[in-house]
């Protein structure tokens, strides 16, 4: 939460020196006297093209982060409530959809209304 308030305000600090030096920059353009600028340009155009990074660096880590989080092993356990059976699968958690999943090696489940899905962490064993 941080890191979204300190980039809302890097965001809005970056328009305010833009609009600020464009207007100084109209106002020498008709021959008007001007103070020095508070910010030099060249820093301005530094601080706004390192912004540009960190916020590229920060969407590729949550890319990343996404797409491992989905390519995670997990044991799918599936409890049939009736009769207490449990059927265990092994699946990628981004192959789980609702009642729905595929299996390490293709297979399709799909979950009746009376079975019961069970999440685990993939054992050490396999």
């Amino acid at each position: 939460m941080f890191w979204k308030l300190l980039l809302t305000l890097g965001v809005i600090a970056a328009v305010y020196g833009s609009l600020r030096s464009r207007r100084r920059a109209e106002l020498i353009a008709h021959g008007q006297e001007v103070g020095p600028p508070l910010v030099p340009p060249g820093l301005m155009r530094r601080v706004a093209w390192g912004l540009i990074a960190v916020m590229l660096l920060g969407s590729a880590v949550y890319l990343v982060q996404d797409w491992l989080h989905d390519h995670q092993r997990v044991e799918v356990q599936v409890v049939n409530a009736n009769t207490g059976a449990i059927a265990r699968y092994q699946a990628h958690r981004g192959d789980i959809q609702g009642r729905r999943l595929t299996t390490l090696d293709g297979r399709e489940i799909r979950l009746a209304d009376v079975e019961r899905m069970i999440i685990l962490p993939a054992s050490s064993g396999d």
